[in-house]
Formats: structure tokens, sequence, C-alpha cells
């Protein structure tokens, strides 16, 4: 039965990967899909203390993840994502998992970063080679910057569950 949840977590988590890299959100329904499933891998342990202590831990990552939220430096998504993946990973692999997290994010931010440095000078050089510079125009405008981190979560996810032991 645990494999079976963890088959259907690492499918989720790829749809989560793939909604959060196109739209930059996280369907509440697929983090309520993990919670649930976080539920009966819980309920399949049947250790009330390692219960209780996953319980304590998703608590204090929800409030962290929550306050992170409030002041504006990551997504609800990625919040509601953050919780549920620690009810469903537990508290014995829990440090594996911020772990592989943020080295996730870190190389997506990376990933982000360059990019949104390398675009503009390629669009320019683009843009001078096709000769549409224009004075009055300027050089196309830049977007705004995100991370789609949800990306970084599910892989995490998908590496813990299957790899830490």
């Amino acid at each position: 039965m645990q494999a079976a949840v963890i088959s259907i977590a690492t499918g989720i988590l790829g749809i989560v990967a793939y909604y959060d890299l196109l739209t930059r959100r996280i369907p509440n329904t697929l983090s309520i899909a993990i919670l649930a499933l976080g539920m009966i891998r819980m309920a399949l342990v049947a250790d009330p203390v390692a219960v209780c202590h996953t319980l304590a831990d998703t608590m204090l990552i929800f409030v962290a993840t929550f306050l992170l939220f409030w002041r504006g430096m990551i997504g609800g998504g990625d919040a509601k994502l953050v919780a549920a993946m620690a009810l469903l990973i537990g508290h014995q692999k829990l440090f594996d998992f911020l772990f592989f997290m943020s080295a996730f994010g870190g190389v997506l931010g990376l990933a982000v970063l360059a990019r949104d440095k390398l675009a503009p000078r390629l669009a320019r050089l683009e843009f001078a080679r096709a000769g549409r510079f224009v004075p009055e125009l300027g050089w196309p405008a830049q977007r705004d910057s995100t991370v789609p981190y949800g990306v970084a979560i599910a892989a995490a996810g998908v590496i813990t569950l299957i790899m830490v032991r």
C-alpha cells in the first residue's frame, strides 16, 4: 500500500511541477490530494508517536511558510504544498526533503536569474541584427521574473519519497 501512495504522489507532484512551470500557480486540489495521501500514509504507519511528531512538524512548517507567504516571499500555493509534503514525507525524512528542496530551489533560482540577465542581451542582439531598434521605443521591455518553486518542491518530494530510506 505504501508503494501505491508513493506512486500516486509522484504522479501528482509531476502535475504540480507542470502547472507551476506553465502558470506559476499550484491548484489547491493538488495540495489537498497530497495532504490526503499524507493522512493515508500516517494511518498505514500505525505508530502514534511518529504520527504526533509528523503532525507537530507539519504545523511548524505550515506556520513558517504562512509567515513567508504573508511577507510576500513565497506564493500561497508553495506554502500549502510544502506543508502538505511535510505531512506526506513524515518527520523522519523531513530534513532530507527540506535540504533537497533548498538545493533544487537554489539551482532553479540561479537558472531564472541567468535567463533574466541573458535574455535582454540576446534580445538586443537579435533586434540589432534584424534592424528593428527604434530609438523612440527603446529595447523590448523585460517582464517580471518569478521562480516556479513548485518545481523544486515537487522534485525534492519525489527524490525524498523514492530514494531516501
